[in-house]
Formats: C-alpha cells, structure tokens, sequence
C-alpha cells in the first residue's frame, strides 16, 4: 500500500515515530504540502493523511486510486466528505484526543488573568522588583478562583472535562448546550446562554463549528457580559466576531480574552487583537502536548489498522 502524509510536521515535528504507518505500506512523509503540488504528491497513493491541506472535490477525481483519508485531526471539514463517499473513499477523523490538553490551556488563561502571571513576570525582568520600596507589589486586582463562576458553552467532553477542573478550584459552573442539559454533577449547573453569559466571570466556548452560531460572540452577546468578565476560546476561531470583541477589549465592556484559536490561521501580522493588552493569544497549541499528539498518531495507526481489517473505525462519512 502506498501511503502518504501530505502535512505532517504539526504532528510530528521530529519527536514522534512514523513507524505505526510504515507497517502498513510504503510511507512518504511530507512537512507540508502547498495546494498546487497535492495531486502530484497523492498520486497512485491508495491512503492519504492530512491535517490542514485542503482536500477538495477536483483533487478526489484526479486521484483514482485513492481509498482512504485519515485526517489527523478532530475536525474535517479540510475534506470534502461527501465527494469522498460518492467516490467510495472512505474518511476518519482522531476524536477526544486532546481532552485533558485543551481543558488544561483553558485555565492556563484562567489563571493568568486572575493571577496576572505573564504581566508582573514581565514587569520582573524589566527592574520593577529590584527597585521597589517594599517586599512586593500588584499592578492589578488578583483574583481568587475559588467562588468566583465559570460559564461554559459546548458541554462535550472537553467542556465537561473543563467543568470538572472548575470544580477543583471551588468555581461555580454553569453550562449550556445545543441539547438540554442532564445528569451533571454537584457544582455544574444548567443554563440558558442569556443567563449564563449574563452571570459569568469567565466564559469558555467548547462548540462545534456551525452555520448556526459562526460569530455568535458578537457585540450583543459581549455586551450582557460583566465588564469584569473574561471570553476564553480554545475552540474554533469563527465562533468569535474579532472586530466585535477588539471594539470591546478596547472599550474595556469586557475585561480581556484568553484565545488559542483565530478566525483565520495563520492571522495577518495586523489583526487589531494584538495590540490590546487585556487580549492574550497563544498560536493554536492546545492540543499540541506530546502527550496528546502521540495518542493522535496511536489513533491514527489503529484507524488505517481498522480500515485495512474491514471493520473501520472513526468513519465520518458513512
């Protein structure tokens, strides 16, 4: 079998193995593929792995031999799935890998804004300590987490996995979702998105991207927020309005924002967000742990595996 990984540096920057694929067939690994070299480098390959490169309808009919998509990734919407099944390839997707790393940077920016970690080290490095009269000092209100609430949108596995850590600082949580909210333990409780976003001193989205609610932070939504709240998104970029919540950032309607994720990925070097102080960016790593990364490439070996022995496993185009 003739096998191709058309972008795999992302995954696997050099501290993997791509042993597990190599058992099955004949591996190419590239680091990255540019749109235009796609079919060229898929070319007679029965199975093909992408995380980003776009996989569209023409680029399935220039590639015949082509069986199976392994996605390396949650989200596949980089596939154009119902192209796939019409021409009986089969597409998977990497579920519930990156659970505990993505509940774990939502509240490394809890903790940040509530603790002022990334601005006082700073203010460290600068000379403020070393020249101050007193043993120490605070360049803004400190937070304890412990009474304060959480209200989490999306109450999947990573939002219930983010409530459960909530509930470990003594924060009260409250959640809502696309389906009426049922069986949650002591802490957690359900609500309506008006008042959980009404309520909350910090809000994290945990939402499947749709039509639906692309942009659903906008200004409407930011403006029943407490202006002492914080919008944490580790989610998907679209769901967030960015010239909305610049505009409320910068008016100080709102406290600040803790994002991992963009609308656009990479964002140009002049997207507004970055100027603001009270807006803190990482570049999309939440689910970059080694930790997490190796149990996407386990389960990406074991999807191919699965695929091979005719009883395919992660199907999201059946």
């Amino acid at each position: 079998m003739k096998i191709v990984v058309l972008d795999g540096y992302t995954l696997n920057p050099g501290d993997l193995s791509w042993e597990g694929l190599s058992e099955h067939g004949e591996v190419t690994v590239h680091e990255r593929t540019p749109d235009e070299q796609i079919i060229e480098r898929a070319s007679a390959a029965e199975a093909i792995f992408t995380n980003k490169t776009i996989i569209k309808r023409e680029t399935l009919e220039a590639l015949p031999d082509l069986k199976y998509i392994g996605v390396l990734a949650t989200g596949y919407n980089v596939v154009d799935t119902e192209a796939a099944k019409g021409r009986g390839v089969l597409v998977t997707n990497i579920p519930a890998y990156s659970t505990k790393s993505v509940s774990q940077m939502v509240f490394a920016h809890v903790l940040n804004f509530a603790s002022g970690v990334a601005q006082h080290a700073q203010t460290v490095r600068e000379g403020r300590w070393s020249s101050c009269h007193d043993f120490c000092y605070w360049d803004s209100p400190l937070a304890e987490l412990s009474g304060l609430t959480i209200g989490i949108i999306g109450y999947g596995r990573i939002g219930r996995a983010t409530a459960d850590l909530a509930r470990a600082f003594g924060m009260q949580v409250l959640v809502c979702g696309r389906s009426p909210i049922r069986d949650v333990p002591e802490g957690v409780t359900g609500s309506s998105l008006d008042s959980l976003i009404k309520n909350s001193d910090f809000i994290s989205l945990h939402c499947p991207l749709t039509r639906e609610n692309t942009q659903m932070v906008s200004t409407a939504f930011m403006e029943k927020m407490k202006p002492t709240a914080y919008l944490i998104n580790t989610s998907r970029g679209p769901l967030i309005n960015e010239a909305a919540l610049a505009a409320a950032l910068e008016s100080g309607e709102i406290a600040g924002a803790g994002l991992d994720v963009l609308g656009q990925e990479p964002p140009d070097a002049d997207n507004p967000l970055f100027k603001l102080e009270n807006c803190i960016i990482t570049p999309h790593i939440s689910w970059a742990t080694k930790s997490a990364r190796s149990r996407l490439m386990d389960t990406a070996v074991e999807n191919l595996q699965a695929f091979l022995d005719g009883n395919p496993q992660n199907v999201v185009n059946s």
